[in-house]
């Protein structure tokens, strides 16, 4: 029984730090448990690469034999708790909200944010279902799709929900050829008005996982002249995602 015990407290800390990455104290309270009792468990489960510690040495979160078991399963959930650390990285770049998405048909599907730490935020997007062409989170994804299922979206009526958002089709192929060649893109009102955004792709394996954007208010984001590196910044912790995805 001892045994089956110590399972499922190590279970409960796996749980626990599916909801975001935490610190030793901050674990065992959400979980009941002696702060002693959660350093041994975790302890055993960084050896397992179960869990590791975040670059700052003391915040917890799921290693990569989780993102392993996570990319299998294929859950949005899990793929959400696994993103964060990249999430929260860009928010403590930028002081914007970070947020991650999947494809879901023709939409983009917001699965989780991160906040801002301005005083003026933007509106919390998770559990929104949006179109492709007004986003880069989802154009980014359009930018891999195979040619017939562009084809098939752009043969459509194309919403506008702004004054710029585009959607003329020949223009939006150009998009997307350049998205193929810088690796993001950037999003200036065409969704919402006021509100600027950056994305970059998660692959897995060739095949378009998710999204990972940025987004806040068009009068300070972002900077003048900071579109490139922004844009390389949400690109890299993408790519950061992937590769770990893949260990």
């Amino acid at each position: 029984m001892a045994h089956v015990e110590s399972v499922a407290r190590a279970v409960k800390v796996i749980e626990a730090l599916a909801m975001s990455p935490a610190g030793l104290s901050e674990c065992a309270r959400r979980v009941g448990l002696p702060k002693s009792t959660v350093a041994r468990i975790l302890a055993t489960l960084e050896e397992t690469e179960a869990v590791e510690r975040a670059e700052d040495g003391r915040m917890y979160r799921l290693g990569p034999m989780m993102q392993r078991l996570s990319a299998a399963a294929g859950g949005p959930a899990q793929l959400a708790a696994f993103a964060w650390p990249y999430l929260e990285e860009l928010t403590s770049l930028t002081g914007e909200a970070a947020g991650l998405s999947i494809p879901d048909g023709y939409r983009v599907h917001y699965i989780d944010q991160t906040e801002a730490t301005h005083p003026v935020q933007v509106r919390d997007w998770t559990g929104e279902l949006i179109p492709m062409h007004l986003v880069p989170s989802g154009l980014v994804i359009m930018a891999h799709w195979p040619d017939e299922q562009t084809d098939r979206y752009l043969g459509r009526d194309l919403e506008r929900t702004t004054a710029n958002s585009m959607t003329d089709p020949e223009a939006i192929r150009d998009r997307l050829g350049g998205i193929r060649e810088v690796g993001y893109v950037w999003v200036f009102e065409e969704f919402v008005e006021g509100i600027n955004s950056v994305a970059a792709p998660v692959f897995e394996k060739d095949t378009i996982t998710a999204a990972i954007h940025v987004h806040g208010p068009a009068y300070r984001f972002p900077a003048p002249g900071e579109e490139g590196r922004l844009g390389k910044a949400v690109a890299g912790a993408a790519r950061r995602l992937w590769e770990a995805m893949a260990r």
